[in-house]
């Protein structure tokens, strides 16, 4: 059965379907440009001559702007319709990927960085309602996917980039070729995604506004994901080393382990969404990352604590990707809630990793992350908040197909 926009585009069940490989690109996309500027930040720091301390202020910068431009996403694809809004977003924070490399300091980094994380949130907000949208139409679980999409670009990306440092590239020049390249890949791509438009006498939604309190209460949980995921990446290494006494080369693998089990739990994680439904799912996912940070802080060798690391990137894989998808449906404007949630987990990414330093400055990496396991028992036992953004809350038969993820818009006719 063909289905229309409110803009009146009709699209058939082939057209929804290769939407939706049309978002997975984009979800590659977006993550590979944060793979491959991840992966040169030693030399983007030499390039601009900045120390570790004002590094990591330079590094902050992106997520301030994410968290203060993503309330603008919404306002944007009212004003432009999805499919155009996501083509100069898109565009924006591919392109974005060169500022860092022409950066000469300390205050032009900052500046770069802050419109870097800008475009990115933007973008974000508007593909992840699309993603939503393909979802309600599809009325089966894409959103572990697309996000394993963005973890599978990031690692391409970060491959790239490590290749380029190999090579002993000049970051300009890197960072120009991966810019030009995946901008086209995501130009193409856009061309495909649903057009979703607001009708013609709908309000268009505020510039800034406080996230809704459903965002808040589907943020808390991934708050909680994130903080334990941003933890476990930057400090499982330096655990494994420095309370375990691992090798530099065991510590790096653990590192690495915890991303692969991410990105294949998501690409697993929709079919178990369909099954169980998202509140289950996210609550047997919360225990499972709770005993994985268990076996870390009581591990007496770190064979256990890797084992607990991976556990803990199994069980918290789904659950931002849920947290997004249940905040599309949680309310009369999805996007601003789909912002409100990505403000809290940007804001969660931000402070995770200086968190846990100054815990193991006063008492030790131990409590860190005994820290990170009461989180991940959060995550479960704030499971039943997605509830009311369920689709499929029990694994029972799929009810109809709900309504549009993105502000301002009719739902599907």
């Amino acid at each position: 059965m063909s289905q229309t926009s409110s803009g009146g585009q009709v699209y058939g069940p082939g057209q929804v379907r290769g939407a939706r490989h049309a978002v997975a690109v984009v979800f590659a996309v977006h993550g590979a440009v944060a793979g491959s500027f991840a992966s040169r930040v030693p030399w983007v720091a030499d390039h601009a001559s900045v120390g570790a301390g004002q590094l990591g202020l330079a590094l902050a910068m992106p997520a301030l702007g994410a968290s203060l431009a993503m309330p603008l996403a919404g306002r944007i694809s009212h004003r432009l319709g999805a499919r155009t809004s996501l083509r100069l977003l898109l565009a924006a924070w591919t392109l974005s990927l060169v500022l860092p490399g022409l950066a000469p300091n300390l205050l032009a980094l900052c500046l770069a960085l802050f419109v870097y994380g800008a475009t990115s949130g933007m973008a974000d907000v508007v593909m992840n309602a699309l993603g939503v949208e393909v979802e309600n139409r599809l009325d089966r679980s894409i959103m572990s996917g697309l996000h394993g999409m963005w973890s599978a670009g990031a690692l391409l990306g970060s491959a790239g980039g490590t290749l380029a440092a190999h090579l002993d590239a000049d970051g300009r020049l890197h960072f120009t070729v991966a810019a030009a390249v995946l901008t086209a890949v995501g130009l193409v791509a856009c061309a495909w995604v649903l057009d979703i438009r607001a009708a013609v006498d709908e309000e268009p939604p505020p510039r800034f506004a406080l996230p809704p309190r459903s965002a808040l209460l589907i943020g808390a949980i991934g708050f909680c994901a994130v903080f334990a995921e941003g933890a476990s990446l930057d400090w499982s290494a330096v655990y494994l080393r420095d309370v375990l006494g691992s090798s530099a080369t065991l510590a790096a693998a653990c590192t690495t382990g915890f991303t692969l089990t991410m990105a294949l739990a998501r690409f697993a994680g929709d079919p178990v969404v369909d099954r169980f439904g998202a509140v289950r799912t996210v609550r047997v996912s919360g225990a499972l990352a709770a005993l994985g940070g268990v076996l870390v802080v009581t591990a007496p060798h770190p064979a256990l604590a890797m084992g607990g690391f991976a556990l803990l990137g199994l069980g918290i894989a789904v659950v931002v990707p849920l947290c997004f998808a249940a905040a599309g449906r949680s309310g009369p404007n999805p996007s601003q809630a789909i912002a409100g949630v990505a403000t809290i987990t940007y804001t969660s990414g931000l402070v995770a990793p200086g968190a846990i330093g100054v815990l193991a400055e006063t008492t030790s990496l131990v409590v860190s992350f005994a820290l990170v396991t009461l989180l991940a028992f959060g995550v479960a036992g704030l499971a039943g908040v997605l509830r009311a953004g369920d689709r499929n809350p029990a694994g029972s038969a799929k009810s109809g197909t709900s309504g549009s993820s993105l502000p301002s818009e009719h739902p599907a006719g």
